[in-house]
């Protein structure tokens, strides 16, 4: 079992210059594997990726791992976030690598291995701002899984990328749930979603209306929302 999980949001509210943004969240994330947040836009699915991870403070409600109710910057250690928009240090390719691990105590020669993980063994000493879009996004994960978390959160990693790009990324995401690490991840690509998810949670304005296997959420969705949602995206 992964030794942050389960994650559990109780009363999860949030509200942002007089805006109610999130509204009365409660979920329970419990299993392996990779979970994606879907919903239209606007209908909160960054800000509650933040709230997860500690970067935005709810208003009221909880957020907790592993059944501890610690304070979830006890456990940032232990997670690593990817933006949509990747955030390259001013280094090498090969250099944003060797940052994260001086600064978790592991050997530099892994380098070579996160490098090839993200198809960029061949740039390590290329500047990593020079780098394409997806080239970076590639790097970035490569950098955050380096970091060795036990989750790993995304939001909307291939938004604007070409579909070579995307499945480059798809690889990485893969890879990362083969190692045990939970991904949870925002996307508003339904193919993307069916390709890569065991389980969904489907939010609107502000609220969760559903979460469940993903197989049972593209067949039979139980909300109206999410049944429209599909239908909308799929016809």
């Amino acid at each position: 079992m992964n030794r942050l999980l389960p994650l559990n949001i109780s009363q999860l509210h949030l509200q942002i210059d007089q805006r109610q943004l999130l509204n009365c969240i409660n979920l329970r994330i419990v299993s392996n594997g990779i979970c994606l947040i879907m919903g239209h836009n606007g209908a909160g699915k960054s800000l509650l990726l933040r709230c997860m991870h500690g970067l935005l403070k709810p208003n009221s409600g909880t957020v907790s791992w592993n059944h501890s109710g610690a304070d979830i910057i006890e456990t940032r250690q232990q997670q690593a976030m990817v933006f949509q928009k990747p955030l390259m240090l001013n280094r090498s390719v090969a250099g944003n690598i060797h940052y994260v691990l001086k600064l978790r105590n592991l050997p530099l020669s892994l380098c070579e291995h996160y490098l090839k993980s993200a198809n960029l063994e061949s740039k390590g000493e290329q500047a990593a701002r020079s780098l394409s879009g997806g080239e970076q996004q590639r790097l970035a994960i490569a950098r955050a899984i380096a970091t060795e978390p036990a989750v790993l959160f995304l939001d909307e990693p291939t938004a604007n990328l070409d579909p070579q790009a995307t499945r480059q990324i798809e690889s990485q995401v893969l890879n990362a749930m083969h190692q045990s690490i939970k991904v949870i991840m925002v996307t508003h690509d339904i193919a993307q979603a069916k390709r890569l998810a065991d389980e969904i949670v489907f939010m609107q304005t502000g609220s969760v209306t559903e979460h469940t296997d993903a197989k049972q959420f593209f067949t039979q969705p139980h909300s109206d929302a999410a049944r429209d949602y599909l239908s909308a995206y799929l016809h």
